[in-house]
């Protein structure tokens, strides 16, 4: 995610404002604290949250960090509001892969909690940051949460085991949706206006078609070759592609040009974000909606 946003979007303050006024909305509703008797758990942003959430149950207060679609995690700035969820944390769970590295200094204020970071969990192999679009490293996730509460709390590891069995299990669903999505149209390609996306793609064997120049520009945040933005113009002039899938969290003037060129050309845009958006309550319920998106573009 880069730290440009569209005007649509709340800016960084007003999450940092909204977390300091409301953190007990963080989460999904839920706030770390020791004083319900509950495991106190932190996430870096309310992806991981809700597959805390999923794992631990009744059992676990959670607090999301960044539970706003504005809040950049490159970027983000900490809270006195953040720092004391830290440390009364017991568990932190951070995304990794150098896109949430203002958690890593947050979760050392938590000498005592167990520290879970998803991108060295799932171990892909792959330099891109997003892995909870990785459904094998999501599922992978889940089961370590699973061991580390029930070694904070011995009495319900059983509890804590089952309810990452049926996370899993429709973690499995969405991953089979998505490999049948791009079985019924091999060879697909698509556009991406920032690899967001990468693994879901991946496991739909979908092509992104993305010139590499444009890419590495967008993710460094520097300004497109002229090059590489007609070679874009001319894929979708061409109708290469399936489809353009768009990080809608994040917006500048290259990236909204080529939504707006894909819609001009008639090619569906498959909206992509990186933190839950509105409406959105859990994991599962937001991912089925984006693996959606993706297989109606492909049936277009």
């Amino acid at each position: 995610m880069r730290s440009s946003r569209s005007p649509r979007l709340i800016g960084l303050a007003s999450a940092a404002t909204a977390l300091v006024l409301g953190l007990t909305g963080c989460g999904g509703g839920n706030t770390a604290g020791d004083s319900s008797g509950k495991i106190a758990a932190v996430a870096s942003t309310d992806v991981w949250g809700s597959v805390l959430t999923a794992v631990g149950g009744d059992e676990v207060q959670v607090t999301s960090i960044i539970h706003d679609p504005a809040a950049d995690p490159h970027s983000y700035e900490t809270t006195p509001q953040d720092a004391l969820a830290a440390q009364r944390a017991q568990l932190t769970l951070a995304n990794g892969g150098g896109y949430d590295d203002f958690f890593t200094k947050l979760a050392d204020q938590a000498p005592n909690a167990k520290k879970l970071v998803a991108y060295d969990i799932g171990a892909t192999g792959d330099e891109n940051e997003h892995v909870w679009y990785s459904f094998a490293t999501v599922q992978k996730v889940a089961d370590q949460v699973a061991a580390e509460l029930g070694q904070l709390r011995p009495a319900d590891a059983q509890t804590f085991t089952a309810n990452a069995a049926a996370f899993k299990a429709k973690v499995t669903e969405l991953q089979t949706k998505a490999e049948q999505a791009g079985a019924a149209h091999p060879g697909s390609k698509v556009l991406a206006t920032e690899p967001v996306a990468h693994y879901l793609l991946e496991t739909a064997k979908v092509t992104d078609a993305t010139p590499h120049e444009f890419s590495e520009a967008v993710e460094n945040e520097s300004d497109v070759p002229a090059a590489a933005v007609a070679e874009v113009n001319a894929i979708i002039a061409g109708k290469q592609v399936k489809a353009v899938v768009d990080n809608a969290q994040t917006v500048t003037p290259t990236t909204q040009q080529v939504v707006d060129a894909a819609k001009g050309a008639g090619l569906p845009v498959v909206d992509v974000t990186e933190t839950l958006p509105a409406g959105a309550t859990d994991y599962i319920s937001w991912m089925t909606s984006e693996v959606d998106a993706l297989a109606g573009a492909l049936n277009s």
